[in-house]
């Protein structure tokens, strides 16, 4: 037998290590052994973890803290296609927690990830990058990264994708890079268009509906938009419309479609398919809120052009929204209301909604939701805007209750409309004064302290537009409305400073209105605005103006004018012409002064003494009335005093009697306890005027009378070279002296210059009836100048000519001569005779 041959077996090389099978039941093990050499053991570490990662958000948190999301970075772009395939699956996973995309943002992953998009990476590679980056992505700075990178291309080339996951998550992904402009104008160039629509015909809802919503949002681009069309996309979304199978698709769908409808091209083209009247019929059978209220968003955005309202309104779009107010869905009614005011710029549209919508829009004012109210008024607005059958429709439907009621909404909008709508209605006498009795002006009150600069300007508008009334100027009053009023004319808004300037003007209208206003400041604010060359306007020169007409002693001192209609009452006084700037003091203020040698203070009060009692005592009782300056005087209405032929000079002296009781109560003071000095030699003269003068036959005769009455009772005529030997100036200081006063009333004047004699022929000239005017000149000059009708014109034979200025100083001892040196022709109809208090002509 041969022998056997034992065979030894070589022990293996000493540094190799015999295979180890770890069974780990800790996270942070399999953490560490991310950091191994073998792939194998990367591998299946990876695989572990995203088993870990996929149960809940805790577990990601945990793999956060121990560190994984570094390790994880390194090996997403391992060489061995499956450790950075599990790699990447952790990564995508990991992800939708907040604090690991923060981390992952920090570690610049982007670029890494869309590496990992070429085409020959696995397909999970691609899913899991994908969700990846579509997590990442709704970050706006990871969308400029993205984007900088050149993310989109490869993102756009997986929409093709035969997996549908990665075209879920690259579509997704898209969709939420295109929200910035720069990759919403960049995906028109990369051909988008096609492979969307294709993503149309997906058996996945999912996919199909963030393939419209991407469509929705690159739509908003007119080029886009051709493209869409090119690549028949709106007969896809009509379809889509169409098949009741898409039910869950047809809001995104209108809203594409929407957006499709802003091109008139477009328009025409689907209302030469018949598209159009398909849509408006399936909005109308729809009981899908969202559906309803899309439909009207893309009437809305459509109807912002000319021709596509042209195009609506053929198809009588109009029924349509009429029918979407009356949804019980406030979303609808707001969206139906915001088409109809879109609409409203076609007179078809407007004329069509005045006869079936406006009661519905009316109904709406009543909504308790704000949105709605504000949307119905608005819609209102723009339909009685120019429009007086709409007002009318709009009264006839009693909305002017809730208009008003409109005012104290807690939406600007809603208040600048409703104001916009009742100043709309006011155009029409019956409806203004149903709104003014329903309290106007009570709820314009809010509005006009309003921080907001359309609430301010329409609240304004609305006053100037109302305020015409007495009662309705009362009611704001009363209401307080004033004050915000005068503090509009400090706005740096040049609508607001307009509309608030004429709404003073028009309240100034009201004498106790205007005295109000000028307590307020009003009179200083409109000057300091009228100084400004950039800051007034007609309507500041206007009420400043008005103002001062109720205001004649401040309007005398700084205009150095008052008309015929400026009726001088008791309470006037004239200290002389001041600069721009320089404020006005009340007559109180200027009798508290201490003798000056500065021109005396002029006053006129005719009041009797038994009536200043009477006053006086009133006050003393009670005083409840607001503290008004002295300066104001009133206006009162100036009665008829001429006298026709035939009639007694007993009744015509009883009539002048009558109308001197009647002319105006003295002015309100500042303190009830304070009244001016009663002028009792100017009571005489007014009485003795309106006997002597009243009965003669013309006016023209009672003018000149009048102007020698004047001239007798201060000082008398006096010869051009004896004015120096006149001393008025001494004269009036002495009378300052006794009075201890620098106010010194006009009937104690006995030797009075140009402006004493002027100013006291237009105080007896109001109260006897004759129209004049009072104008300063220069040097102490002053004149009065009165129409007269000119009984015998010369040349024009026949006829007869309007009034002519007169103006009037007195008669001269040589009057023929007089008239003969100073008359001269302004034109063929037109002239003027001067005649002096004084022997001395002052020029122009």
């Amino acid at each position: 037998m041969g022998k056997k041959v034992k065979k030894e077996v070589e022990p293996p090389p000493k540094d190799v290590f015999d295979p180890l099978l770890i069974e780990s039941k800790t996270a942070a093990t399999v953490v560490l052994m991310l950091s191994s050499p073998e792939e194998e053991v990367l591998a299946k570490a990876c695989d572990a973890l995203y088993k870990f990662a996929s149960k809940d958000d805790e577990n990601k948190v945990t793999l956060l803290g121990l560190g994984a999301v570094e390790h994880l970075y390194k090996l997403i772009s391992h060489e061995d296609p499956i450790v950075r395939r599990n790699a990447i699956m952790v990564f995508g996973i990991m992800a939708s927690n907040y604090d690991v995309k923060k981390l992952l943002r920090e570690l610049d992953v982007t670029n890494s990830l869309i590496s990992r998009l070429e085409p020959e990476e696995d397909v999970v590679i691609h899913e899991f990058a994908t969700l990846c980056l579509a997590h990442m992505a709704v970050e706006y700075t990871t969308k400029v990264h993205i984007f900088e990178q050149g993310g989109l291309e490869p993102l756009i080339r997986l929409l093709g994708s035969p997996d549908p996951d990665v075209k879920k998550n690259s579509v997704e992904c898209i969709y939420l890079l295109v929200q910035d402009f720069q990759s919403c104008a960049a995906v028109r160039a990369l051909n988008v268009i096609p492979p969307l629509l294709e993503l149309l015909k997906s058996e996945y809802p999912v996919i199909q509906l963030l393939a419209l919503k991407t469509l929705e949002v690159i739509s908003k681009d007119r080029e886009t938009r051709i493209i869409l069309g090119e690549n028949k996309g709106l007969d896809c979304l009509l379809k889509i419309l169409e098949t009741n199978e898409f039910s869950d698709l047809h809001v995104e769908a209108l809203a594409v479609l929407g957006n499709c409808l802003e091109d008139v091209h477009t328009l025409q083209l689907i209302q030469q398919t018949g598209g159009l009247k398909k849509l408006l019929s399936f909005v109308g059978v729809s009981t899908v809120p969202d559906i309803q209220k899309n439909a009207a968003k893309a009437i809305t955005k459509a109807a912002y052009d000319s021709e596509n309202r042209k195009i609506l309104n053929e198809e009588e779009v109009e029924k349509c929204l009429i029918n979407l107010l009356e949804i019980d869905n406030d979303g609808v009614k707001v969206a139906a209301s915001q088409a109809i005011s879109a609409m409203c710029e076609n007179l078809a549209s407007k004329r069509a909604f005045g006869l079936q919508g406006i009661p519905q829009l009316v109904q709406l004012l009543s909504s308790d939701n704000e949105e709605v109210k504000e949307a119905a008024v608005t819609a209102l607005a723009n339909l009685t805007a120019a429009s007086p059958s709409n007002a009318s429709a709009v009264a006839e439907a009693e909305g002017i209750e809730p208009l008003v009621n409109t005012l104290n909404s807690q939406r600007d909008g809603a208040i600048t409309n409703a104001a916009t709508v009742l100043t709309n209605l006011a155009m029409q006498e019956p409806f203004r004064v149903n709104i003014q009795s329903s309290g106007i002006m009570n709820a314009l009150a809010e509005p006009l302290c309003s921080t907001n600069s359309q609430v301010q300007s329409k609240a304004a508008f609305a006053v100037a537009a109302f305020g015409c009334d007495a009662d309705a100027r009362t009611e704001l009053r009363n209401a307080g409305g004033l004050g915000p009023l005068v503090e509009l004319l400090h706005s740096k808004n040049e609508e607001v400073r307009r509309n608030a300037c004429w709404a003073v003007m028009v309240c100034a209208s009201d004498e106790l209105t205007a005295v109000e206003l000028c307590r307020l400041g009003a009179l200083d604010i409109l000057e300091e605005i009228n100084l400004s060359t950039g800051r007034k306007n007609n309507f500041s020169e206007a009420a400043l103006e008005k103002l001062l007409d109720n205001n004649l002693s401040q309007k005398y001192s700084q205009m150095g004018y008052l008309s015929s209609s400026n009726i001088i009452a008791d309470g006037f006084y004239d200290c002389g012409q001041i600069q721009p700037g320089v404020k006005f003091l009340s007559l109180e203020e200027l009798s508290m002064q201490e003798l000056t040698d500065r021109r005396a203070i002029i006053f006129i009060n005719a009041k009797p003494q038994e009536d200043l009692a009477i006053e006086e005592k009133a006050q003393d009782s009670s005083y409840e009335q607001t503290i008004l300056s002295p300066s104001i005087s009133r206006k009162s209405s100036r009665e008829k005093a001429r006298k026709g032929k035939g009639k007694k000079e007993e009744e015509k002296s009883k009539e002048v009697i009558q109308i001197t009781s009647k002319v105006q109560d003295e002015i309100n003071l500042e303190s009830p306890h304070w009244l001016p000095p009663p002028d009792s030699i100017l009571l005489g003269y007014i009485n003795d005027a309106s006997k002597t003068i009243l009965p003669l036959t013309t006016t023209r005769e009672q003018v000149v009378a009048l102007a020698q009455f004047v001239a007798d009772k201060m000082g008398g005529p006096i010869e051009r070279d004896k004015l120096h030997d006149f001393s008025w100036e001494l004269h009036i200081s002495e009378i300052e002296f006794e009075l201890k006063c620098n106010v010194v009333p006009i009937g104690k004047v006995k030797k009075g210059t140009f402006y004493h004699r002027a100013l006291l022929f237009k105080v007896i000239a109001d109260r006897i009836g004759i129209g004049c005017s009072l104008v300063r000149g220069k040097y102490n000059r002053a004149w009065n100048e009165v129409k007269l009708v000119d009984d015998s014109p010369q040349g024009i034979a026949g006829l007869l000519l309007p009034p002519q200025e007169y103006i009037q100083y007195s008669r001269h001892q040589n009057e023929k001569e007089l008239w003969k040196q100073n008359t001269w022709y302004v034109s063929r109809t037109e002239w003027k005779v001067r005649m002096c208090f004084l022997s001395l002509l002052c020029s122009r």
